[in-house]
Parts: C-alpha cells; structure tokens; sequence
C-alpha cells in the first residue's frame, strides 16, 4: 500500500471535510485534477509551491482507494506524479496533519512520510 500526498491550507481542508469532499484547491480546479505527490517529490513541491507559507496540512491518502480516477502523468522534469480526476472524499484521508516550517523557512515533514 503506498501514500500519496497532497498540501492543502488548513481552511480549505476543514471546509471540504464538512462537506465530506475535497474538489481541490484553486491550481487543482483550474487544471481539472487534484495535485498529488509522492513521497520521494512532496518536499520539493512543498518547496516549489508553498515556500514561505503557513497554516497548511499534509494529507495522505492510499493510492489504492482512489481507483482508476488516479492516473500517473508526466509533469516537473519528466517525473510522473499521481492525479486525481475525481473529488476526494475526505473520509479517504489516513492522516490530515498539520506541516510546520523549520527554523531556516522550509517544511518540517520529519516523522510524517511512509
């Protein structure tokens, strides 16, 4: 079983649990998926794409249950990385934790990748 990763604000995350569905940030809704990372590529898109921010959440779904709406595609430097074409049901989430920053400004994300 692997986990896939997905950085939401904190807001945003709380707002589809309420609804009991995650249709995707801003970026997601604009491209038609909801972003994911790997374990070995989340740091690097925490770094290229949330640097400096706070008050987000590192979620982690199993790959497997997302079924055939999951599609790897060929993104940043020809790595694939894993889509959804589908909303997340929130229920579906592992863990939804909130990712702190180190002193120097980048994501702490020690203790929280599989």
């Amino acid at each position: 079983m692997a986990l896939i990763y997905k950085i939401v604000a904190a807001d945003e995350w709380e707002d589809a649990r309420g609804r009991g569905l995650f249709e995707g940030a801003a970026i997601d809704r604009a491209d038609g998926f909801i972003h994911f990372s790997t374990a070995a590529q989340v740091e690097e898109t925490a770094a290229k794409h949330f640097a400096g921010r706070d008050h987000l959440l590192l979620v982690a779904v199993e790959e497997q249950d997302l079924g055939d709406k999951l599609v790897y595609e060929v993104s940043r430097g020809g790595a694939l990385f894993p889509h959804l074409y589908a909303p997340l049901p929130t229920g579906l989430a592992r863990f939804a934790l909130p990712l702190d920053r180190r002193a120097n400004g980048a994501h702490d994300f020690s203790g929280l990748l599989e």
